[in-house]
This record gives C-alpha cells, sequence and structure tokens, in this order.
C-alpha cells in the first residue's frame, strides 16, 4: 500500500514517537516524564514568569460589554500563591474574579485599593492606562 501514489493512508508512527497518554490504573500522564498527573515532579518545578519586577495595575472595559474590571500584571509569581494572592485580592474589594495567563482579573473599578494592597504587601506597583 505505501508505494501506491494514490493511497493516502497515514503511514504508522515509530514506536520512539508513541507513548501512552492515559492509564486505566493511574488516570492522565505527565507528557514530560511519563508519571501519573499526581506525581509527577514536572509540575513542581512551574515557570515562574519573569518581567521587570514592576506589578502594573490598568482598569479595563474594551470586549466586556461595557463592564469594568481592574487588571493586575507582572506579578512574578508561580501560580498557587498568584491564585491565593487574587483570592485575598477579591476579598479585599468584595468582589469576584479570576486568574488567566498570569492576569489577575478583578471585577469593578478597585484600581486604587488594589494599589495600597499590592504596596502593602512589599510589591512595586504602577498604574498602567489612562
Amino acid at each position: 500500500m505505501r508505494d501506491n501514489p494514490f493511497c493516502h493512508c497515514r503511514p504508522t508512527v515509530s514506536s520512539s514517537y508513541s507513548r501512552p497518554v492515559y492509564s486505566t490504573e493511574t488516570g492522565r500522564l505527565c507528557p514530560d516524564c511519563g508519571q501519573p498527573k499526581a506525581a509527577c515532579a514536572c509540575g513542581q518545578r512551574a515557570q515562574v514568569p519573569k518581567g521587570d519586577g514592576v506589578v502594573r495595575v490598568s482598569r479595563e472595559s474594551k470586549g466586556r460589554g461595557g463592564k469594568v474590571v481592574t487588571l493586575v500584571r507582572g506579578l512574578a509569581l508561580a501560580p498557587e500563591p498568584l491564585a491565593a494572592l487574587g483570592k485575598r485580592l477579591r476579598g479585599a474589594c468584595g468582589s469576584g474574579g479570576t486568574l488567566k495567563d498570569g492576569v489577575l482579573e478583578i471585577q469593578g473599578d478597585h484600581v486604587e485599593r488594589v494599589m495600597g494592597l499590592l504596596q502593602a504587601e512589599g510589591h512595586a506597583v504602577k498604574r498602567a492606562g489612562g
């Protein structure tokens, strides 16, 4: 079949590229080390985003149906401490929010309050945008 120029069959993948992604015994497997996700050591070495050391706080309403959100960018923290900081900030502002791609989004216009809280925790903070 492989010698036939009109055959559109997929060639078989060599065994060096083949790896399991799920095990019925342990569940999902890490694509890097092949260990179960719960026992994976790769996840503990999470990449901390590098930045210039300045946390930028801005207000944005574009693409949100007119709703205003406060954005916090540039925090050089691992995902778990960043999520915990987001929870503290949302609680202090009394509003909801989320963590998307390393950017904290807090519902509402809370730029000044967030800047004060971050400065109290020892972060270098700048207001970005208008």
